[in-house]
């Protein structure tokens, strides 16, 4: 490549020698001319409105308030802790719906839609569940300028919408399975510290919600769905995560057990819940009397599951591959995956670039990918450049006087910034084997991070040692909940009390005799441990 840039040098204006050897041209394009020629960098970033004020490294919060409203996922909105999903957002939530929606289908869950309005009779009646979300629930009392005689809660998730129609709905085993999901949005309305897709007072999610007549049934749907997450997470948002099963202290209120997956941010030493699948066990059917007939003419009562996953997750993805260039988004879901820009200059064939950028946009898109031209004449390659790293689009294509001389583009990879010329005899062929490089690379990078994070340690020292480098703990433990709050309340802090993250299926060999990290009682197995969002 370093031959290829001599060999171009001699050809091309300063400014696109500077780009491609890796110059400052990035940053500014050719807005360096209105700030005074070869200016300081800092003058051109004022002048061009690009780049980051804040690292990943150094302020992390404040670095990804500025990825995603820079990176335009997000605008802010004058209630707290609500936030307008944009197109560049919305486009990755679709993608993630429509792969989710189609296997959901294959298992004949049907979708439906509830309505957002809770009575508070029905919300109240399943107590454990209610105090769970008590805290968050937000209520509607007035119409006008007149109050309700009965306030109306807003759903903060929808079991006690749904279940006193799946009581009306459900009489015989005929009637089994029920399978039900809705997109929709949910409201949680107390919470500190409001971020972007991570925690907000609306978000949109999926919910699914079945019942069958034996607990077998149930106990392989929620396995089922968990992998449809882990899917979600690593094949399309490249994030590694863990399929585990979350303690009794933390899993789902009013359920029998949770399952989860759960990933890990190593910038700020937090692991965060990814998506759950609940088995609700008869909790629920008990108190919403949702019996039925079995086969042999007695009544029994249904076993549920319940099971979602949020925009939370664009919020992880943009957590684990960011930089500090803006987004970095995964081919398999970012709204457009190649961005072809003209590099004309002085007298060049502007007209035949421009062309050719569309020509190659036509092939691009004939064969699926998502590719757009960026022909904007107002803005510089260089301001252009740093518009759509900011934005995180996979791969960039140039096309400049030598390309079409040469009958090539040149392709730059957003993961890590390498340069290559393709012949636009293979682009079709080479473009797509980038893509797939670059989702596997972004998962690769992930997860040789997140695993340099991980810590087993085996006593209360070394746990308190790890806690404060920020790492994910692997630690024995003898599975009591009076032990794990004692953990909690033990590590409670400024930065947030640890506590266990998940239990992982997958489980290393406990040798007997392995005592509890906290406890010192006899440990029972490992579970992973940390701060969490």
């Amino acid at each position: 490549m370093e031959n290829k840039l001599k060999s171009k040098s001699n050809h091309l204006p300063p400014f696109f020698v500077e780009h491609m050897a890796g110059g400052e041209q990035k940053k500014g394009g050719g807005e360096q001319k209105k700030a005074g020629g070869g200016g300081k960098k800092k003058e051109v970033k004022k002048e061009t409105g690009l780049g980051l004020s804040f690292t990943k490294d150094e302020n992390f919060g404040e670095w990804y308030s500025e990825v995603v409203v820079n990176g335009e996922m997000i605008e802010y909105y004058d209630i707290s802790g609500c936030y307008i999903l944009r197109p560049w957002a919305m486009s990755i939530w679709e993608n993630i719906q429509t792969f989710f929606d189609a296997e959901i289908k294959k298992m004949k869950v049907k979708n439906c839609y509830f309505p957002l309005f809770v009575s508070p009779g029905v919300l109240q009646k399943e107590k454990d569940h209610i105090e769970g979300f008590a805290p968050e629930v937000a209520w509607v009392t007035k119409s006008g300028e007149s109050d309700l005689e009965v306030p109306i809660a807003l759903r903060p998730t929808s079991e006690t919408v749904m279940y006193p129609y799946y009581s009306k709905w459900i009489r015989g085993h005929r009637d089994l399975p029920l399978k039900l999901n809705q997109w929709c949005n949910v409201v949680r309305w107390e919470f500190s510290n409001p971020t972007p897709f991570i925690r907000s007072r609306e978000f949109l999610w999926q919910e699914g919600h079945t019942a069958f007549a034996t607990k077998e049934e149930a106990d392989t749907e929620v396995l089922q769905i968990l992998e449809l997450y882990r899917r979600i997470y690593e094949e399309f948002l490249a994030i590694p995560v863990t399929k585990g099963r979350k303690s009794e202290l933390e899993k789902f209120a009013g359920g029998l057990y949770t399952t989860s997956v759960e990933a890990f941010i190593p910038n700020t030493g937090r692991g965060i819940q990814g998506a759950t699948s609940h088995c609700l066990g008869q909790n629920f059917a008990k108190m919403f009397e949702i019996n039925f007939e079995n086969e042999k003419g007695e009544k029994s009562m249904v076993w549920q599951n319940s099971w979602a996953y949020s925009t939370r997750t664009i919020g992880v993805m943009v957590m684990v591959h960011g930089d500090n260039k803006g987004l970095v988004l995964p081919p398999k879901v970012a709204a457009l995956q190649v961005i072809v820009i003209p590099v004309p200059y002085k007298d060049a064939d502007t007209q035949g670039i421009f062309d050719a950028c569309a020509a190659t946009v036509a092939i691009l898109s004939d064969a699926g990918i998502r590719a757009e031209a960026d022909l904007r004449e107002n803005y510089s390659p260089g301001w252009k450049y740093s518009n759509w790293e900011m934005k995180g689009v996979p791969l960039r294509i140039e096309i400049g006087p030598r390309d079409l001389a040469n009958n090539q583009v040149r392709a730059v990879r957003r993961d890590n910034g390498e340069k290559t010329d393709i012949s636009r005899v293979f682009l079709v062929e080479q473009v797509k084997g980038m893509l797939e490089k670059i989702q596997q690379n972004l998962f690769d990078v992930a997860k040789q991070k997140r695993d340099a994070c991980i810590e087993v340690v085996k006593t209360w020292d070394e746990f308190i040692k790890a806690l404060g480098q920020k790492k994910l703990i692997l630690a024995p433990w003898c599975d009591e909940e009076e032990v794990e709050k004692d953990v909690k309340a033990r590590t409670k802090g400024e930065m947030g009390a640890a506590k266990s993250l998940c239990t992982p299926f997958e489980q290393p060999e406990l040798p007997e005799g392995t005592k509890c990290f906290a406890s010192g009682k006899p440990a029972t197995k490992w579970t992973y441990w940390g701060r969490s969002y």
